[in-house]
Order: C-alpha cells, then sequence, then structure tokens
C-alpha cells in the first residue's frame, strides 16, 4: 500500500474519531450550562452550534449560497487535497501529517454540517476582553496543520538557502 496514503489515512481518522467524541461529550455535558471557566479564566467551555464556517463566517447565507459554500466547495476542495496529497510528487513525505491534518479537521466539521446543518463548538481561550472564538478539536487540528505547514516551510527555506550557499562556496570559479 501507498506509504503516503497509510500516513495519511491513520491522522485522518484519529482527527475525525477524536473530534466526533469530544463533540458528544460537549453536547451531553456542556449544552445549557453556560461556560465553565478554568486557569483564571483563560479556558472556557462554552457550548455553541454554529451554522457557519470558521467564526461563523457564513451562518447568514441561506439556500444556494449556503449549498456551494458550507457544503459543495469544501468537497470539492477535501478532495482535491487528499488527491495532492496523496498523488503529487510536489508533496514530500512529512508534509503529509500536516495536510491530513486539515483534510480530518475538515471532513469532521463537513460531516456534521451535511449531517446535523451545524457543528459543535466548544472551547474558547483568551485573556480578559481578548478571545478567540469558540473551537472545536477539528478546527484545532486545522490550525495545527497550517502553522506545522508554515514552520516547516521556514525551516526549509532556510535549509535550499544554507545548502545552496555552502555548493557556491566550494563551487571554483571558471575562467
Amino acid at each position: 500500500m501507498n506509504k503516503r496514503l497509510i500516513r495519511s489515512i491513520i491522522p485522518i481518522i484519529l482527527v475525525i474519531a477524536a473530534d466526533q467524541a469530544s463533540k458528544i461529550i460537549a453536547k451531553n455535558e456542556l449544552k445549557g450550562e453556560g461556560s465553565i471557566s478554568q486557569f483564571n479564566d483563560i479556558w472556557r467551555w462554552v457550548y455553541a452550534e454554529n451554522t457557519g464556517a470558521f467564526l461563523s463566517w457564513g451562518s447568514d447565507l441561506d439556500g444556494i449560497g449556503h449549498l456551494l459554500l458550507m457544503k459543495v466547495i469544501p468537497v470539492v476542495l477535501l478532495v482535491g487535497l487528499f488527491i495532492y496529497t496523496i498523488w503529487s510528487e510536489e508533496v514530500i513525505l512529512k508534509q503529509v501529517i500536516p495536510l491530513s491534518l486539515i483534510i480530518g479537521g475538515g471532513m469532521s466539521n463537513l460531516y456534521d454540517r451535511m449531517m446535523y446543518g451545524r457543528v459543535i463548538d466548544f472551547m474558547n481561550i483568551g485573556i480578559g476582553d481578548l478571545r478567540t472564538g469558540i473551537f472545536n478539536i477539528a478546527d484545532m487540528a486545522i490550525m495545527t496543520g497550517i502553522i506545522w505547514l508554515l514552520i516547516s516551510s521556514f525551516s526549509e527555506k532556510k535549509q535550499s538557502t544554507q545548502e545552496d550557499k555552502a555548493i557556491k562556496e566550494s563551487t571554483p570559479l571558471e575562467e
């Protein structure tokens, strides 16, 4: 079996399983409970149902706009990203896991949107009035994948710049 496929499927399944299980727990334990604060109010557990996407973007859409932006386009993008991750020669093996975190998080939230018309969010962090939106484990997986890719792309650029410099310094000039 394709090494990339295995390396991709496992994180996708783990993210979906963790996210779906956590949403069941959040619904059973937090719905109707208000906000539960921890760590001097840095962390809050608060149940919310989001009919939109990130930070409720698109929640006011209806009809064809909602269908396209909240369901059809995400399906196309996730399928495309999965195909790109597994079969593109541009993707190196160490990029497969962060891309898979993005795919798994997207699939889990998309599943909720397709099945229930909404996504359960239940975590919030911040200090005072400076707070994140309410999010879930799928959102965390997506953000972790994005940050991982950004950090690795900067380290790869630095490494390739150092390698280029070493090659230039070791190559004698032709006259």
